[in-house]
């Protein structure tokens, strides 16, 4: 004879937790290294080391948190790189580029913003190890003044990484992309083509959401552009990517709108079980 009971809910890691610990899994088990790096940084690791004009939209405040407190990051560490970045922005320096054709402002470079992306990660990684051949990636929170909606958060979090390696490719760069989002689970994607300042070719990845009834943006990729590498001392290619992980994570839990994520419901929390938290999208 049985009786009815109440349910028992044992602790358990959130799931959006899990996904970021899968992700890291997947990068680790290709051969990558992790990095990390603060979330305060200096607008120069941030934009200008990936000659990010310092005119473009990105860099208003109406997009990116500046601080006040500290308002300027030291980057003295850094006068040699800062100088061929310098040349580079101003009139492209030994890149054969024709620069962006103004006075860069030491200033504006100094700025100190929470990081937009986490490739400013990797390219601090790069200027430090500026020659073939490794692969590294970094996972964490990024932070823009996006409206909240079914798709944006204010603060996110992404997996950047780059590959520097002689043979690198775009074609390599999208096998790469590939692998990972079939690893997650996804079996309906895009790539696009796009453009960002930094890298040349470019792509965007798209995923197919049954809910929406439409394609989802997930991130951004390419080969970085001769302006960014460079500078740092690396000659050979470089390919990298930001991929968001909160969209990611809204897919594989069936949510329709990524604020769920964290809201802290129990009554969802209790809900999830972590054959749902891994499971493949059909």
């Amino acid at each position: 004879m049985s009786l009815a009971t109440d349910p028992i809910y044992s602790g358990a890691e959130h799931p959006l937790v899990s996904l970021f610990n899968e992700t890291r899994q997947v990068f680790l088990e290709l051969g990558f290294e992790e990095d990390t790096s603060a979330w305060v940084e200096s607008a120069f690791w941030d934009f200008d080391a990936l000659f990010q004009p310092q005119d473009h939209p990105a860099r208003d405040m109406q997009d990116t948190f500046y601080l006040e407190n500290p308002a300027r990051a030291d980057l003295a560490h850094s006068e040699e790189i800062i100088k061929r970045v310098q040349a580079t922005h101003e009139h492209g320096g030994n890149t054969g580029s024709t620069g962006w054709d103004y006075a860069w402002s030491r200033q504006m470079a100094e700025a100190t913003v929470l990081r937009t992306h986490n490739t400013a990660t990797s390219i601090r990684r790069l200027a430090a190890r500026p020659w073939p051949s490794y692969k590294s990636f970094a996972l964490g929170p990024v932070f823009r003044r996006e409206t909240i909606d079914y798709k944006h958060l204010p603060v996110f979090h992404q997996v950047d990484g780059i590959i520097v390696d002689e043979q690198g490719s775009f074609a390599m760069l999208l096998g790469v992309l590939k692998t990972f989002y079939e690893k997650m689970g996804f079996t309906q994607f895009q790539f696009r083509p796009a453009f960002f300042p930094y890298t040349e070719p470019s792509v965007e990845i798209f995923v197919w959401s049954d809910n929406k009834k439409d394609w989802i943006e997930m991130g951004g990729a390419g080969v970085f552009r001769p302006e960014v590498t460079e500078p740092l001392g690396c000659t050979v290619p470089v390919i990298a990517w930001g991929l968001g992980l909160e969209r990611l994570a809204m897919f594989r839990l069936g949510l329709d709108n990524i604020t769920e994520l964290y809201r802290g419901r129990l009554s969802w929390l209790k809900s999830v079980s972590l054959k749902e938290r891994y499971r493949c999208l059909s």
